[in-house]
């Protein structure tokens, strides 16, 4: 089969076509034609020697964790996702092959049902981010009426999951973004859009219950600035890998909660998510599509950091 790969690590370029065999399936596992791959910062930070990069098992590797295509082969005959079934979810790399292939092996607690009212472009924008998302806001920030949650990077492929979900659950949204994502934000259910470019959010946000931090302190001490706008208690949740190593001891200093996040291929979880995309309570919104051969240049926007929502790759036709 076709998958664009690695070599070794590196910038952009070092993603690439290749030929390399089609992954066999083990236990109860599914094997998978592939339509399309999400593109996701944790694939262009594997691929540069960071992220999971050092559980790689062998070269060359294949990255991408999201994937919307159609089951090729199911775990057993009687199973209710048979073959012909459309299907998305996410796949454990560097554990299992990637997603940027024309096949994959994921296994069944990874899968469910692609939403029908979706593409398979638009479903594989969702899987990881929208996981990613709910873990944050829904299992623990338990976003309720009347919290006050502040979302970072509101306009990003997690962002925008997490701006549609706390809004849902009925907290009070402020979040930022650049100046042209400001009323996109505003649709997408935040109270408050704040265009970070022009303004401080500490000088106009006010006391919130919790800080969805998708930033870190990569860019302007973004995650020490937040632990100030916390109430005595609150809580913050990071979820960019690496991007704040002191974040439990400043929280603490602080006088309020902190946690890192990780995201687990969750098919119930992703079910749940799909009924929300089926009623149109929650929309993913697909900001370019590369084809497959074009992953490196994916990378290369991705890593621009201007992105709105997500980018995929199409692997093949429906």
């Amino acid at each position: 089969m076709t998958a664009a790969v690695i070599d070794e690590t590196g910038e952009p370029g070092v993603l690439h076509t290749a030929s390399v065999p089609v992954p066999a399936p083990s236990g109860a596992e599914f094997v998978v034609r592939v339509v399309a791959a999400g593109v996701n910062p944790i694939d262009a930070k594997t691929r540069s020697g960071a992220g999971v990069s050092a559980c790689i098992p062998a070269y060359p590797a294949v990255l991408g964790q999201d994937f919307s295509g159609v089951v090729v082969r199911s775990p057993y005959e009687a199973h209710p996702l048979r073959p012909g079934t459309e299907v998305y979810g996410m796949v454990p790399v560097p554990r299992y092959s990637g997603s940027y292939a024309q096949y994959i092996a994921v296994p069944s607690l990874s899968v469910t049902r692609k939403p029908p009212t979706l593409s398979h472009v638009e479903a594989a924008a969702v899987p990881l981010a929208a996981l990613t998302a709910w873990g944050m806001v829904v299992e623990l920030a338990k976003a309720h009426d009347g919290q006050r949650i502040l979302i970072h990077a509101g306009s990003g492929g997690v962002g925008h999951f997490a701006v549609q979900f706390a809004k849902y659950f009925g907290a009070h949204v402020t979040a930022t973004g650049s100046t042209r994502n400001l009323e996109w934000l505003r649709e997408l259910g935040a109270a408050v859009a704040i265009d970070y470019t022009t303004t401080r959010f500490e000088d106009v946000v006010g006391e919130v219950d919790v800080v969805i931090d998708l930033v870190g302190n990569v860019h302007d001490q973004t995650g020490t600035r937040s632990l100030g706008v916390l109430r005595p208690g609150g809580l913050i949740v990071n979820a960019p890998t690496g991007s704040w190593p002191t974040i439990v001891q400043e929280a603490e200093a602080a006088g309020v909660r902190a946690t890192t996040y990780k995201v687990a291929p969750d098919g119930d979880t992703l079910s749940t998510i799909t009924r929300l995309l089926e009623s149109g309570d929650v929309k993913v919104f697909v900001d370019r599509v590369f084809d497959l051969d074009a992953a490196a240049a994916a990378h290369a926007a991705l890593e621009e950091g201007h992105t709105r929502g997500k980018l995929v790759l199409k692997v093949a036709e429906s």
